[in-house]
């Protein structure tokens, strides 16, 4: 009876002992989820307070550094930066907020191809600004200009650069001569140069191929490169006619050189187009051209009148005395005077003959040297 009792009295016990350990760890276990809740808040908690910084912080570096700057930086980027040295520079510079964000920014837009130079930036620009002008290359500013008029020849050319730029006359003349840059310049431009560069005699090759126009010189800009400007801008304005020329059965070179005269000679579109005229009509029945701005540039000289001496000059340019086109363009022709050479009119008319009055600028035409003669004569001229 006993021994009854004493083992009931055991599983008592051991029933008491699991049932205090299992409470045990339900304590235990509510505390550790207490602990993991109270962990699991903090970190949350945490996760939201970087979100939230991270976010104002990639936010704040999209936007400009300074809005209301009005600072100018000048930021030199080497050729061959990466987007990453870029970003550093901008970055050193005060220019942008976070170099690391620029570079997240340039990957998620596909930004690419940044052109090497110095820049002007301002703390004040947004990143698209920023990367739309690295993308574009670096604004050169305009250190001089220099115009290039109507009817003026090559060395009027080299005193307007002379007087409107840092560069030379001299040094102009001398690239007029140098023959390594005008065979590359032929080589660029076949169809406009070939036929100047084929010419014996010419006193400058790119006498008349210099096209009339304002032309901006930036900051470290050569004297080839203004000149290349010149050259490009007559190519771009004689590509629509290339094929007319071919077809009238002319070359570049006789057509300047008679739209130099006409240049010249004329005043209006309609002169210049019977000026034009004239001029094949001679050329026609083998008669030479004879006009007074040939002989003067022969002279290398403006005279009012010319003299028998004058017209007698010895040179290739005098068309007084040699038939046919001569050797090139005595200027540089306008647009209005090519278009004459290849649209004249009044050619039917056979005038061989113009003269004008000094006092009214009315142009007359007429068929045969005594009329011509005699309306000089009734002009008082």
């Amino acid at each position: 009876m006993r021994e009854n009792n004493h083992n009931q009295d055991s599983k008592t016990e051991l029933k008491a002992a699991a049932q205090k350990r299992k409470q045990q760890r339900q304590t235990e276990k509510k505390a550790a989820n207490r602990i993991v809740t109270w962990i699991l808040a903090v970190l949350a908690v945490l996760v939201v307070v970087l979100g939230l910084m991270t976010y104002h912080y990639i936010s704040s570096s999209l936007k400009p550094y300074d809005r209301n700057s009005k600072a100018e930086v000048s930021v030199k980027i080497p050729i061959g930066s990466t987007t990453k040295e870029v970003a550093a520079k901008l970055e050193d510079k005060n220019i942008i907020k976070s170099a690391t964000v620029f570079n997240y920014y340039v990957k998620a837009h596909n930004f690419s191809n940044f052109q090497a130079g110095t820049y002007t930036f301002s703390p004040a620009q947004t990143l698209d600004q920023i990367t739309g002008e690295l993308q574009k290359g670096p604004v050169k500013k305009v250190a001089s200009r220099v115009t290039v008029k109507e009817g003026v020849t090559v060395e009027q050319i080299g005193d307007a650069i002379e007087k409107e730029t840092k560069f030379k006359k001299a040094d102009f003349l001398k690239l007029m001569k140098n023959e390594a840059y005008l065979k590359a310049l032929q080589k660029k431009y076949p169809k406009l140069l070939n036929s100047t560069m084929a010419e014996k005699n010419v006193r400058y090759h790119l006498e008349g191929y210099l096209f009339p126009a304002r032309y901006d010189i930036y900051q470290g800009d050569t004297l080839r490169q203004l000149v290349d400007s010149m050259v490009l801008k007559m190519n771009q304005v004689m590509a629509p006619y290339y094929q007319t020329i071919k077809n009238k059965d002319l070359t570049v070179q006789q057509t300047l050189t008679l739209a130099s005269l006409v240049e010249r000679e004329g005043v209006t579109n309609t002169d210049r187009r019977k000026i034009a005229g004239v001029f094949f009509n001679r050329l026609e029945i083998d008669m030479p051209i004879q006009s007074d701005i040939s002989v003067m540039y022969a002279l290398n000289t403006h005279k009012t009148h010319l003299t028998n001496k004058d017209t007698a000059v010895k040179s290739p340019y005098n068309l007084y005395k040699n038939k046919g086109f001569g050797p090139g363009p005595f200027n540089s022709p306008s647009l209005e005077s090519i278009q004459a050479v290849l649209n004249p009119a009044d050619r039917d008319q056979d005038y061989l003959y113009f003269v004008a009055d000094l006092k009214t600028g009315k142009v007359y035409y007429t068929h045969s040297y005594d009329e011509h003669l005699n309306t000089n004569s009734n002009l008082g001229q």
